[in-house]
């Protein structure tokens, strides 16, 4: 009887170990579902669309962008956190998942806990932004103003909350200066506020503004990730504008539900690692002002934990209001 009751063990262990591999093979069977919490034309869309129409041409199923923009991503996590961990429903993560982690009284989901990262696909550049007729021409002559006139520098940027918003709020904190943060609706908005004078200067992602830029109608000072971005190759850093431990950016990623097999994780970075690699891919995300950059799980699950470390500091410290 034990040796039978060995046997039966055996047996069936042997089918749950050799369960897995079977599913790597067979993985994907069907489409596969790309949820963004960001409305269709955007930066982080296109992102998302480019790099999901490459791994799909290897994949052999389509992958189909489901677009729930609002409430700060929420809608879209709770979407996927909920969904079944079978690699099939995806979530495009973003610094927005971050700042949301700090900035909502309560969310439905964990942004750590309930998500399985699986790779970075791209950054794209934060820059301090300025009328060509301001008198500060360049950055440094931007902060000795800010240093000498407290309080009297008006800072555009979109809404309250928003990676642009909180980057200007740690501007302040990092360069020792007093200024007054002001929130838009939106870019167009913002640039309309800019250009006309009714702000002094802005902080925004730099890939809508790239076209007011080369026309000269406005004035990048400097960025605000740790290199300068490639297509402006003359503009400096933060850091070499004399601020210290300044490197911010935005980036998008790929997560699925926490608990999807680790052979499909595997198999989905394996996929976004070639996509963003690809010639064609890097040329269309520069054409849109992102770096294409990919990662494995683990680091994009310490970015993740280290960004919403930071931004949640940042809240509090600037009396964001809890949402």
């Amino acid at each position: 009887m034990n040796q039978l009751l060995s046997s039966v063990l055996a047996a069936v262990l042997a089918g749950v170990l050799g369960a897995t591999p079977v599913l790597a093979d067979t993985f994907p069977s069907k489409p596969i579902r790309l949820v963004v919490p960001f409305g269709a034309g955007g930066v982080a869309d296109l992102t998302a669309r480019t790099v999901a129409q490459k791994m799909s041409e290897s994949l052999g199923q389509p992958i189909v962008v489901d677009n729930k923009p609002g409430a700060g991503g929420v809608v879209a996590g709770d979407a996927v956190a909920k969904a079944e961990p079978d690699g099939y429903t995806l979530l495009l993560m973003s610094n927005g998942t971050a700042v949301s982690a700090g900035l909502f009284k309560s969310l439905p989901f964990d942004a750590v806990r309930d998500f399985a990262p699986i790779s970075t696909m791209g950054y794209f550049d934060l820059a301090v932004l300025a009328s060509p007729n301001a008198p500060y021409k360049t950055m440094a002559d931007l902060l000795a103003y800010a240093k000498a006139n407290p309080g009297k520098l008006n800072v555009g940027t979109v809404n309250i909350g928003s990676t642009q918003n909180l980057a200007a709020e740690l501007l302040k904190t990092r360069a020792g200066v007093d200024f007054l943060v002001v929130p838009f609706n939106g870019t167009p908005a913002l640039t309309t506020a800019l250009r006309g004078g009714q702000i002094d200067v802005a902080v925004e992602i730099l890939g809508p503004m790239m076209g007011q830029v080369q026309s000269k109608a406005i004035r990048a000072l400097a960025v605000l990730s740790d290199t300068r971005a490639s297509q402006l190759p003359d503009v400096p850093t933060l850091m070499q504008s004399g601020v210290k431990d300044f490197d911010v950016s935005s980036w998008n990623a790929l997560a699925a539900p926490a608990k999807t097999p680790k052979d499909v994780i595997a198999r989905l970075n394996k996929e976004v690692q070639a996509a963003v690699n690809s010639p064609d891919v890097k040329k269309k995300l520069y054409e849109l002002n992102v770096e294409a950059r990919g990662s494995t799980p683990e680091k994009l699950g310490e970015l993740l934990a280290s960004e919403i470390k930071r931004w949640s500091d940042v809240i509090a410290k600037a009396n964001v209001p809890k949402l």
